[in-house]
């Protein structure tokens, strides 16, 4: 065992407060750096939250038009109430209906993020080839035009329009229509 002097003892004392003294800003400066990288994370984890409340809040949203739309399809009375649509029989009215309510539920699909930009295409290639929805989609040209054509609806409508025209062109070719043309919007 080493025995020090006072003087050592005074040196070592010195000595150890210095290097304390050096490490102070290095420790603060790594707290410091704890603090913002978990503030970093507390911040990307309030982002993921709110867009699942968006995301919640959508799909509470898209339920409240679903019933909307099933008690208009059970009672003609509520679906002369709320639709635009003349002149058509009680069924067909009905039929518009369930088209509209195929195409939200597609829609919101998309944008809850169960299906991704190629799988909506999909799915509206298949929707397209049914004469009703084909009807239901001319009939509310109108319905449309108010939309900014840069929104997810404006883009999703112009896709249809395309893909009805192609079918019109070609029918037996329904798989492809669009095949090119129709990129996702995120890139």
């Amino acid at each position: 065992m080493v025995t020090l002097t006072p003087t050592a003892r005074k040196i070592a004392s010195a000595l150890v407060a210095g290097l304390s003294l050096m490490r102070s800003p290095f420790a603060r400066d790594s707290r410091v750096r704890r603090q913002e990288e978990l503030m970093l994370e507390l911040l990307r984890q309030l982002a993921r939250v709110a867009e699942e409340l968006q995301r919640a809040n959508l799909i509470q949203h898209h339920r409240l038009v679903v019933e909307q739309l099933d008690r208009e399809i059970d009672d003609a009375a509520l679906a002369d109430a709320s639709s635009t649509l003349t002149g058509l029989s009680e069924q067909r009215h009905r039929q518009m209906i369930f088209a509209n309510r195929a195409y939200g539920t597609v829609l919101v699909g998309h944008q809850i993020g169960r299906l991704t930009w190629e799988e909506l295409i999909g799915h509206l290639r298949v929707l397209c080839r049914n004469p009703v929805f084909a009807e239901y989609w001319e009939r509310t040209v109108e319905h449309r035009r108010s939309l900014p054509v840069d929104s997810l609806e404006g883009r999703v409508g112009g896709v249809v329009d395309t893909i009805l025209e192609e079918l019109a062109d070609d029918p037996d070719e329904w798989w492809v229509v669009g095949q090119v043309d129709f990129d996702s919007p995120n890139g």
